[in-house]
């Protein structure tokens, strides 16, 4: 198990993002969160196998359909205990 934060930019809050990046979260049996920040950015926690996490991130950088996503950064994470994936305010 690895943790990862992850800092998506672009067109990325008020088109579903966050629901989109739950919905696949949780069909990969991802656990952590994700939430919009001030600066426009959206941050994802993201808990689970690299190999899974890997195919998260694909997803991530393709985002929804209204999304346009200019760039992912990622960066390695102390892992906390999540019980699943959820949408933080």
């Amino acid at each position: 198990m690895i943790a990862l934060e992850i800092y998506v930019s672009g067109n990325v809050q008020g088109v579903g993002f966050r629901y989109f990046t739950r919905r696949v979260a949780r069909e990969l049996g991802i656990k952590g969160y994700v939430k919009n920040l001030p600066d426009g950015r959206v941050y994802i926690y993201a808990v689970g196998e690299e190999l899974t996490l890997d195919k998260f991130l694909s997803a991530v950088k393709s985002g929804p359909p209204l999304a346009t996503v200019r760039g992912v950064e990622v960066k390695k994470a102390e892992i906390e205990n999540y019980e699943s994936f959820e949408v933080a305010y």
